[in-house]
């Protein structure tokens, strides 16, 4: 599956954005689905996770609250709605699939990884 990070951009402190994932070459149905994120000089972190049905999501507690992950599989796409974004949020997204929604949080799990998308937040 190859997947299609978009949405990024320059957002206000306080501000929203939403990002989305396009799948391609294979349903995004047949994944679970994250978004992990790295900010300059800092290792890639997990952000939010949806099983494959959309019926378990996990977050970051850094997150939780402010941002929702969700998928719409006749789409072909997930998506991150992110609200109240601060300055912190700065980073490059990416939405990553695996073929278990088990222990979402740890990147290795996922095989399948898109390019990413810069989010700047100005404070």
């Amino acid at each position: 599956v190859q997947l299609q990070a978009s949405g990024g951009g320059l957002v206000q402190t306080g501000g929203s954005l939403r990002l989305s994932c396009a799948a391609s070459g294979r349903t995004v149905s047949s994944y679970a689905m994250a978004w992990f994120r790295q900010a300059p000089g800092k290792e890639r972190e997990f952000v939010a996770a949806i099983s494959r049905s959309g019926g378990s999501t996990y977050y970051a507690d850094s997150v939780k609250g402010r941002f929702t992950i969700s998928r719409d599989n006749a789409k072909n796409t997930v998506y991150l709605q992110m609200t109240s974004l601060k300055p912190e949020d700065t980073a490059v997204y990416y939405c990553a699939a695996a073929s278990y929604y088990s222990d979402p949080t740890l990147s290795y799990k996922y095989s399948y990884w898109g390019q990413g998308t810069l989010v700047t937040v100005s404070s």
